[in-house]
């Protein structure tokens, strides 16, 4: 994430970035109709079995756009949405050493120039035995927000966090999910004939016939192989310090 400003979006930036101001009607919309069937949505929620029974512990949303995923959570986004506490770069979180007891980030790391230096910042803001919880994409297509950088595959997410200890690491959304975007992708481009305009009415009429098929997902997650081409993974680690 860099810092804040308006800059041109791409056209389905543009749409979705519209539909942000609604957040009820747009977590609906991307739940009903994306092409990714995030199985484990929730598993962010796996943490506080992590974190100490302190009601006062501090758990940070870094990247949260405007969804307020529980009322306890610290909402920081680069973009002042509503719902936003804290408008503020992932890669200089405006926090002390050692003040934060968790932190929560769902598919914004793509988003950052330099994810490393982000990853780095939330274990600089951290206290020992803090808990980390990511997901992030591995077989999507582009999706600028405003831009789009990276994607890892299952050793890659644990290498992200190689200053952690991990604690769980699975895949968040299936290969059927995978299958859904690049589908939508590929028709669209096949039939548009390098038209542009054609292609953005293809691109959505393609979302709107397909994304039933993701459910297939329910089926598949949970197949050992499904890391393979898997939609997206989630990681969760712990901060642990000797000193």
């Amino acid at each position: 994430m860099i810092a804040y400003h308006d800059e041109k979006r791409d056209w389905l930036d543009s749409i979705k970035y519209s539909f942000k101001k609604y957040p009820n009607f747009y977590n609906f919309l991307i739940w009903l109709i994306s092409p990714v069937f995030s199985y484990k949505k929730d598993s962010y929620k796996r943490i506080v079995k992590y974190v100490t029974n302190d009601k006062n512990a501090i758990i940070l949303n870094i990247g949260s756009g405007p969804f307020k995923l529980e009322k306890s959570f610290i909402n920081l986004d680069i973009t002042p949405f509503s719902n936003v506490h804290i408008v503020a770069d992932a890669t200089q979180l405006p926090f002390k050493n050692n003040s934060i007891d968790a932190i929560v980030n769902i598919v914004i790391l793509e988003h950052v120039p330099k994810p490393e230096k982000g990853v780095d910042e939330m274990y600089r803001v951290m206290k020992n035995k803090g808990v980390i919880y990511t997901h992030i994409p591995f077989m999507q297509g582009f999706h600028a927000s405003p831009h789009d950088y990276k994607r890892w595959t299952s050793s890659g997410i644990s290498q992200l966090h190689h200053n952690f200890i991990e604690l769980e690491c699975g895949v968040g959304a299936g290969p059927t999910s995978s299958l859904v975007w690049i589908l939508t992708e590929w028709l669209a481009l096949f039939l548009s004939f390098r038209i542009i305009p054609l292609y953005k009415i293809l691109f959505v009429m393609f979302t709107l016939i397909l994304w039933p098929i993701k459910f297939i997902d329910l089926i598949l997650i949970e197949h050992p192989m499904a890391k393979n081409i898997a939609s997206t993974f989630y990681y969760i680690g712990r901060k642990e310090k000797d000193t």
